[in-house]
């Protein structure tokens, strides 16, 4: 039996308090205050940080695993905790006592969302931003914030750090799934952030540690995690229907819904798309941590690996969730059921960058020997 790495372990060991939240988690569109308290805890926002403040530098594989265990309780849990470790990735790239003021402590969490169509205007010390962004996953837990965007004057991408005080927040988090992950929008006006707190992120001329982990950009990292958050979610699916009465039966049918083929048969073949896309996932990700430490970097191939294995782990795990929830009838439609929200969450992960179908189609033009026309 392979051994269970101790981190996964505490997430599978924190389920039962996390899935007891689930509920308050969709409800306050939040995690509960007790939840996010036993992640402090247990170190889950420090799994990506740097050793040199106190991080993990967790494998990236056994990165995947530990949102797996967590969103297979709850998705939203998983989801957070992903997004905020990707986040704090930053360690590795700042000055030693800005990195130490902003994730030395458990819970020196830093979020951000998606790249905005803006300019940070170059002053003396540093810029001036003014912007709105949406998509802030985990801004509830956060104590400084992030904003993606170009500098004035050139085409090149920074990233800005600032105190969460600094922003203002509004309440747009009304969707369909994920509900408890706070992804709300926030907006500066013209904010003074200094050289120090602006990076360039998963580049070079800015990365202070020879971790191989930070050869993976923070993309393909949340790609990694989100792959896990998704399989999670599918794990979390399966286990439930498994754990259906055996003499359940649907409206209508002659047999209990256990002795009916079709049931057999999906079970089976979600089980087999489940596992293998998880190895898929954790062998992509083991093969690329490999090749950055032999050589420095990963390929093209093992870059083009990623994309695919997270995207199918995510569509996967869509399709898993789909499949066992219409096997379930009308009960599954009840907000109390152990589906509804489930399918909901799958349903939004699978939306979200890193479970796009295009992704498919950049796999296809690179491996036919193509430019790829999206980026990845």
């Amino acid at each position: 039996m392979a051994t269970v790495h101790p981190q996964v372990q505490k997430a599978r060991d924190l389920a039962p308090l996390i899935a007891a939240a689930s509920e308050e988690n969709d409800e306050s569109r939040r995690l509960a205050r007790p939840v996010v308290q036993a992640l402090v805890d247990g170190g889950f926002f420090t799994l990506l940080k740097t050793k040199d403040v106190g991080g993990m530098e967790l494998k990236p594989s056994i990165f995947a695993q530990v949102t797996e265990a967590l969103a297979s309780a709850d998705g939203s849990t998983g989801w957070v905790v992903c997004q905020s470790n990707g986040c704090s990735t930053a360690s590795a790239y700042l000055p030693p006592d800005i990195a130490r003021e902003m994730f030395g402590r458990p819970d020196g969490i830093l979020a951000w969302g998606p790249p905005g169509p803006y300019e940070a205007m170059p002053v003396d010390g540093g810029y001036r931003l003014t912007g709105k962004w949406r998509f802030l996953s985990g801004s509830q837990n956060a104590t400084w914030l992030g904003a993606h965007v170009r500098v004035a004057g050139t085409t090149e991408l920074k990233t800005f750090l600032f105190p969460k005080a600094s922003a203002t927040f509004h309440d747009i988090w009304h969707t369909l799934g994920l509900r408890g992950t706070a992804s709300n929008e926030y907006s500066v006006d013209d904010l003074f952030v200094p050289h120090e707190c602006a990076i360039w992120r998963d580049d070079a001329r800015d990365r202070r540690s020879d971790s191989p982990i930070y050869r993976f950009t923070s993309t393909q990292l949340y790609s990694i995690g989100f792959g896990g958050v998704a399989l999670g979610i599918a794990r979390g699916t399966m286990d439930a229907f498994l754990g259906l009465p055996r003499e359940k039966t649907r409206g209508g049918a002659a047999r209990p819904m256990a002795e009916n083929n079709v049931v057999q048969s999906h079970v089976a073949q979600c089980e087999a798309k489940w596992r293998s896309a998880r190895y898929f996932l954790h062998a992509a990700a083991d093969e690329a941590l490999e090749t950055i430490e032999e050589r420095g970097e990963m390929d093209l191939d093992q870059r083009t690996r990623l994309r695919l294995a997270s995207t199918w782990a995510i569509q996967s795990s869509r399709e898993i969730v789909n499949t066992l929830f219409h096997h379930c009838g009308s009960m599954a439609i009840f907000e109390d059921s152990s589906f509804e929200r489930r399918l909901r969450d799958i349903d939004t992960v699978a939306q979200q960058g890193q479970g796009r179908l295009m992704h498919y189609e950049t796999v296809g033009q690179i491996m036919l020997g193509l430019s790829p026309e999206n980026i990845y």
